[in-house]
């Protein structure tokens, strides 16, 4: 029941706005992380995916946790609009490489459809002025496994080529983020 408890709050906790993530217009810090695509580990380079298009960076608290559920399966489900407009998406947490290498095969969420980065200590989800809280210890995801990590805020961060956030969308469920997400990215070839 204490693990139901922490997850609903931390679920509201981390849907409120980011009120200090960074801003339409501000450069976002190119980073370079161990990721997992499908299973298999990888080196993901925000400055090289930038070179092919915009890219969606998501931020969200950890793999195989409700919410993050929710919103790796509507990214998937949504790729291929997602390409359709030019853009790349990269899903980051606090989730070590090992649990990522689950998740980005897992057919239920990512589906091998996207890569997701492991930000281990934080400094990725930092750079982009989001908050870092650790949850209580013995806290178990939806497989039962125990939580053995910090969580970042859930926020999405449209990037265009040219290195600066087109749009910053946090503050709603995992699919209405996904959904605004992919509106900003349709968007950029209306300017």
């Amino acid at each position: 029941m204490r693990n139901r408890i922490w997850m609903v709050l931390l679920a509201s906790s981390i849907a409120a706005p980011a009120l200090a993530a960074l801003k339409a217009g501000d450069p976002a810090p190119a980073f370079t992380a161990q990721a997992s695509l499908a299973g298999k580990a990888f080196s993901y380079s925000l400055h090289d995916a930038l070179a092919k298009g915009p890219v969606v960076v998501y931020f969200y608290p950890s793999a195989y946790t409700g919410g993050c559920n929710i919103q790796a399966h509507a990214f998937a489900v949504n790729i291929e609009k997602f390409k359709a407009a030019g853009a790349s998406v990269i899903g980051v947490s606090l989730d070590s490489i090992q649990r990522l290498n689950d998740f980005s095969a897992d057919p239920d969420y990512c589906a091998g459809k996207f890569p997701t980065a492991s930000d281990a200590d934080g400094s990725i989800a930092k750079s982009y002025a989001l908050s870092v809280q650790q949850g209580p210890p013995g806290l178990k995801d939806s497989r039962g496994v125990e939580i053995d990590h910090a969580f970042t805020e859930r926020t999405t961060f449209i990037v265009t080529p040219d290195g600066k956030v087109a749009a910053t969308i946090g503050g709603m469920a995992p699919d209405k983020n996904v959904e605004q997400a992919l509106v900003a990215v349709q968007g950029l070839g209306k300017h």
